[in-house]
Parts: C-alpha cells; sequence; structure tokens
C-alpha cells in the first residue's frame, strides 16, 4: 500500500509541475522582439493563411488543355489541415467557362465550393450571363456568401438580394472583415442581362467600401480588412505598381488605413505587388492556372497584423498531387444535367485556331439567317463581336458538344438587326477590332445613307455602340456552339 501511495504522489507531483509549466507564463513577454515570449517561448503570433482562386471559369474536371480541380481539392485540403486559420475566397467569374458547369448554370461549381468550406466569393462580370434568377439560384445553394458592396437594383436604389457587403471571420484573439466589390466591368457584359441593376463605380465605391470599413472597425470589431475586387491589373509581373496605374481599378485612398490587403481578379494576370502604401495585391492567373496565397500574422502583444508569406501558387504546385474524389462525386451528382457534354459530334481532320473558328461561326450566322429571314429581308452581312475562350483551338480527333461549349460558352441569341449604311461600314465592313469577324453576303457597294439587315448574336446587338435595331430573334436556345455542333455532325 505504501508503494502505491508513493507512485501517486509522484504522479500527483509530476502533474503539478506539468500545471505549473504550462501555466506559468500569465503574461507573455516578448522583449528581444523574435515573436515569441521571452519566458515561455510560447509564439505571440495568430497565423492565418489566405487562398484566393479568380476566374475558375468553370474548370472542375480535366478537360481539353486544362486540368480540373480534383488536384488543387488536395491541395487546399492539405492546407486546411495543417494551418490553423486557413480560408477559401474567389475572385469571381467562377461559373461561366466549361460544359459540365454551364449545362447546369455554375450551380456544380457552387457545391464544390460548399465542399471545401468557401469563406465568401466577389461576384465577376461572368456571373451574370445567364441572368440575376441563375445568380440567385446559386446564392440559395451557396453555404457562404456572395459579396458585392456596388450592384445595387433600378428600382429599389438598395443592394440587390443576393449579395451582402462583407462577412466577418473570427480567428480568435482577431476578427477579420473580407469587403467583395465587383469593378467597372459593364463592357464584359450583354447589356440585356444587367438592365435591372447597376454598379456603383468610382468615387461612389471608394466610399462605399470606406464606410464599410469603418463599420467593420467600429462596430464588429474588425482588426483586419481584405478586399476581394473583380478587377485588377492589366499587366502580370513585377512587385510594385503605380498610382497612377491603379487609378483604373483601385484607389489608392483606400490603402490609407481602409484596405489592408486586396485580392484582385478580371484580367486574368499574375502578380504579387505592393502599392506606394505598402498594402499587397495579388492575382494569379485564371482558368485553375494558380492561386494566390498571403499569411497574415497578427501579434497578440502589440496588435500589429503583418504579412508573413505571399506568393503566387502555380499550378504544377499541385497537378500532380492525388485526385480528391469530390470532383467524380459531383459529375455523378449531375449526370443526367451534364450528359450533353459528352454526345459525340463528328471527328476534326485537322487543327483548328481560334481565327478559323470565329470565321466559320459567322460564315455559320450568314446561313442561318439566310434561311431563317432571307425570303424577306436581303442580309448583307453576319458575325460581329465573337470570342472563343480557353483553351482556344480545336485539337484533330474526336469533337464533343462538351469542346465546343467550352470554346463557345456564352448563350447569345442570333438577332436579325437592322443599320445605317455608314454604321455598317464604320463598326463591321472596316472595323479595326480584332474580334469582329464577319461573312459578307456580296462585294456590293454600301451606300451610307441607306438601311440594311445584318445578323449578329445578343452581345453585339446589345452593345450600344453599334447603333442595331433589333428586328427578330431566330430563336431560343440556338447558339453559335449550336451551329457549330450541327456543322460537324454534317461532315
Amino acid at each position: 500500500m505504501k508503494r502505491y501511495l508513493i507512485s501517486f504522489f509522484l504522479i500527483f507531483i509530476l502533474l503539478l509541475a506539468g500545471c505549473v509549466k504550462t501555466n506559468e507564463c500569465t503574461v507573455h513577454i516578448d522583449e528581444n522582439g523574435d515573436y515569441r515570449c521571452d519566458q515561455c517561448q510560447q509564439s505571440v503570433l495568430i497565423r492565418v493563411d489566405f487562398y484566393t482562386i479568380n476566374d475558375l471559369h468553370g474548370k472542375l474536371a480535366d478537360g481539353e488543355g486544362h486540368i480540373g480541380v480534383d488536384e488543387l481539392t488536395t491541395y487546399l485540403r492539405t492546407m486546411q489541415a495543417k494551418d490553423d486559420y486557413a480560408y477559401f475566397l474567389s475572385a469571381g467569374d467562377m461559373w461561366q467557362g466549361s460544359a459540365e458547369s454551364n449545362l447546369t448554370y455554375g450551380r456544380i461549381i457552387t457545391d464544390w465550393m460548399n465542399e471545401l468550406n468557401f469563406t465568401a466569393m466577389a461576384l465577376g462580370n461572368h456571373e451574370f450571363d445567364w441572368g440575376e434568377a441563375e445568380i440567385q439560384t446559386n446564392a440559395d445553394l451557396a453555404e457562404f456568401p456572395l459579396l458585392s458592396i456596388n450592384i445595387y437594383d433600378r428600382d429599389t436604389d438598395r443592394l440587390v438580394e443576393y449579395c451582402q457587403p462583407s462577412v466577418v471571420v473570427d480567428c480568435g484573439a482577431i476578427q477579420i472583415g473580407i469587403i467583395g466589390a465587383i469593378g467597372d466591368c459593364y463592357s464584359s457584359i450583354a447589356p440585356e442581362k444587367v438592365q435591372d441593376v447597376y454598379f456603383k463605380t468610382g468615387n461612389e465605391l471608394t466610399n462605399l467600401v470606406k464606410a464599410e470599413s469603418d463599420r467593420l472597425r467600429s462596430e464588429e470589431g474588425v482588426e483586419l480588412v481584405i478586399y476581394i475586387l473583380h478587377d485588377g491589373n492589366g499587366r502580370s509581373g513585377g512587385s510594385t505598381v503605380t498610382d497612377n496605374n491603379m487609378a483604373s481599378y483601385y484607389d489608392i485612398s483606400l490603402s490609407d488605413g481602409y484596405v489592408d490587403l486586396v485580392f484582385e481578379g478580371h484580367t486574368h494576370q499574375k502578380y504579387l505587388l505592393r502599392d506606394s502604401k505598402g498594402v499587397y495585391h495579388a492575382q494569379c492567373g485564371g482558368d485553375n492556372k494558380g492561386i494566390s496565397h498571403v499569411e497574415i500574422a497578427y501579434n497578440t502583444l502589440t496588435g500589429e497584423c503583418i504579412v508573413t508569406e505571399y506568393d503566387l501558387l502555380t499550378s504544377d504546385i499541385y497537378e500532380r498531387m492525388a485526385d480528391d474524389p469530390v470532383v467524380d462525386k459531383l459529375l455523378e451528382r449531375y449526370a443526367d444535367e451534364i450528359s450533353k457534354a459528352n454526345v459525340v459530334l463528328g471527328n476534326n481532320a485537322a487543327y483548328r485556331n481560334s481565327n478559323w473558328l470565329r470565321q466559320v461561326v459567322a460564315d455559320l450566322y450568314f446561313q442561318a439567317g439566310q434561311e431563317k429571314w432571307g425570303d424577306e429581308y436581303d442580309i448583307v452581312l453576319a458575325g460581329g463581336y465573337l470570342n472563343v475562350r480557353s483553351p482556344y483551338h480545336l485539337e484533330k480527333g474526336q469533337v464533343t458538344y462538351g469542346i465546343l461549349q467550352t470554346l463557345f460558352p456564352f448563350d447569345n441569341e442570333l438577332v436579325l438587326c437592322s443599320i445605317s449604311g455608314r454604321d455598317l461600314l464604320d463598326r463591321f465592313i472596316n472595323s479595326n477590332n480584332d474580334s469582329y469577324y464577319i461573312c459578307r453576303g456580296d462585294n456590293r457597294k454600301i451606300d451610307p445613307n441607306a438601311t440594311y439587315y445584318i445578323v449578329v448574336d445578343s452581345y453585339t446587338s446589345s452593345y450600344a455602340p453599334n447603333r442595331l435595331t433589333e428586328v427578330a430573334r431566330y430563336g431560343a436556345a440556338v447558339y453559335a456552339r449550336d451551329l457549330l455542333a450541327d456543322f460537324i455532325a454534317d461532315g
């Protein structure tokens, strides 16, 4: 019995010693500035990591010229398990682009983001490609907020219901506020898709962000504000940027105590820049070519926030990692809706670049217009602004509908329009816009004072400077990719 009492006493002493050692430092001191307590050597920093994706454009599964997010998912889950506080953000343009995402109107991507516990997503211009109803559907599905402080309803003059201006994350001893916004991206959206909303830009946007930053700091106890902006610098590389070069998309006064870190998108560039006030701006390409990572350390003694890590994580870091099963699970979940993507249309005998594809689409616009309206209207031209998306070419071999949907993802309807001869010459025949491709019915001389009929799509017809008057629409669900699909199927 005595032996057992001695053993119990020794264990008690050891436990007590452990408790004393653990709690011997009730007040941390870091006089030598090494970010560890001088007495107990415990770190006085709280490290918070942000991993931000921009312009994913629906690249969920592996496809021609791009990898899917199964390897990226593995990487992000690994970081989430390793880091004390890890948050995943999006700077917009997540849904539009691939067959599996387009056929589900972005829901398959939103579900993927739910699986990874994304913290927030700023809306981009391409989120509007299917109209506000689909944004609302995704907002209802999302387990994270859609952020945009500056998208306003024209009727109510209030922030749209599917967005909120900011969100606060609790990182223990520090609260971090995240504000989202879209830049002046009207020219990248079909006007008919945003006729019921407007974006507050320029000084109005700056004032909104400043007011929200002040509110977050005073009412929510936020000590750090992150700004997710769907807009950005037009050049890759470098480490600094002048205030003048940023002026088109970012007001430098925001870096004067309102915003501490900016994640950007829209321009598909790769950069880690530091502005004149010392605030970091990050963007890492698009189409799943990488992510932006910034680690912030909060000093619990001084209240200071410092950037301890900042890097652009290109896809070669994670593309060889094991596939996470989440992609296969989502593809199975949405199998019925995306089955059209796997339909084989025919065989392509040679490599086709983007110029070839756009010219063929212009030719097909003319042919479709002639068949639909040619007996009633003298159509002289077809085409307009035609854009091919990543991978920007058609490989030799078997062609599926999904491949064409990736190349021509936009749901722009065919439209018969009237136009003056002067505008026809200026905007189409003599256009210096490299993205305008046209097919002319003949080489007749155009009278500037006469009226002519042309066939374009709804993106081109609703672009005000083209000064087109809509006469008729071909019909719903007939888009550039569908005409090209029929063309390939016909051999």
